[in-house]
């Protein structure tokens, strides 16, 4: 089966405070739904107030330009369209467009 990430930017969460508690868990429940139909990898969302470091082969580190924020799910299913289905269900949990993106095959992973 191929793994695939779905995940969306924090700007596209624009929400009114009584929202959020409603598309927490609305977004909570997609991933229940997830786990329970064993697709489920891993999911969580980027903690802002820590910055990124870009960690070179020696263990130095330097500040990056790289952007990543927001939430990520990645689920494991053997097509396509049953990604985009599940991308479709998060959407809806987090009143939200989400990126879906398809891992290479890695033997090792």
């Amino acid at each position: 089966m191929t793994k695939y990430l779905i995940s969306f930017p924090s700007a596209s969460m624009v929400l009114s405070e009584e929202d959020f508690a409603t598309v927490v868990e609305t977004s909570h429940q997609a991933i229940r739904e997830a786990k329970a139909a064993g697709v489920y990898v891993f999911a969580g969302g980027i903690n802002e107030d820590v910055p990124p470091v870009l960690v070179d082969q020696h263990g130095n580190q330097s500040s990056t330009t790289s952007h990543l924020d927001g939430g990520f799910c990645v689920l494991e299913v053997p097509t396509r369209d049953e990604a985009e289905e599940w991308a479709a269900r998060i959407a809806a949990g987090c009143r939200t467009p989400q990126e879906l993106r398809e891992f290479q095959y890695d033997p090792e992973s």
